[in-house]
């Protein structure tokens, strides 16, 4: 900094003090010249600046911030690959999801097409069983029918027997015939 006055100082002439408008009696280096006066100042100045390490610390505040905005920025980038990673993964777990609701879906059609034909089945088994328990009813209704026909004509037929053996048979010829019914009976029992 010394070097910087005396080196101010020797350039300094007094013919260019005279060119400026100076006072010659005063000259250039004159505390009542106010360019001397704020050269000073400003040489006191960035002396106390470069002695308190202004710089410095400037210097340490912009490398500071920039080491804060660096970070900021690597963060972000790990926060937007982060992101990127998660959305894939939810794209992937969606792609997932949905070809595991269309096999879903596919299965219960499926299974509901198996259900309808086993019910199918089931109406059809059920018809069979109702069809032929209606057939054994009738079947069992005409048998009873025809027992109760032949019994009839049985009864009418042994009536009518009865009163035509009864007019023209004797007693004896009754009792005859009584017994030959009770061995036929017999035999046909045996």
């Amino acid at each position: 900094m010394r070097y910087l006055t005396i080196a101010f100082l020797a350039l300094a002439t007094p013919a260019m003090a005279a060119e400026d408008g100076y006072e010659p009696g005063y000259g250039l280096v004159s505390l009542f010249n106010t360019d001397w006066v704020v050269l000073i100042g400003f040489l006191v100045f960035l002396g106390i600046v470069f002695y308190f390490g202004v710089p410095a610390m400037l210097g340490g505040m912009l490398d500071k911030r920039a080491a804060g905005i660096k970070a900021e920025l690597d963060e972000a980038r790990a926060l937007r690959e982060e992101a990127q990673t998660l959305l894939a993964s939810y794209e992937r777990k969606a792609r997932e999801v949905e070809e595991q609701s269309q096999r879903i879906v596919a299965e219960a059609k499926a299974n509901a097409e198996d259900a309808a034909e086993q019910a199918k089945g089931e109406i059809a088994r059920s018809i069979a069983r109702r069809l032929a328990a209606a057939e054994d009813q009738i079947a069992s209704a005409e048998q009873k029918a025809n027992r109760a026909v032949r019994d009839q004509a049985a009864s009418v037929a042994v009536a009518a027997a009865a009163e035509v053996i009864a007019k023209g048979t004797k007693a004896a010829d009754q009792n005859k015939m009584i017994d030959d019914a009770i061995a036929e009976v017999e035999r046909q029992l045996h």
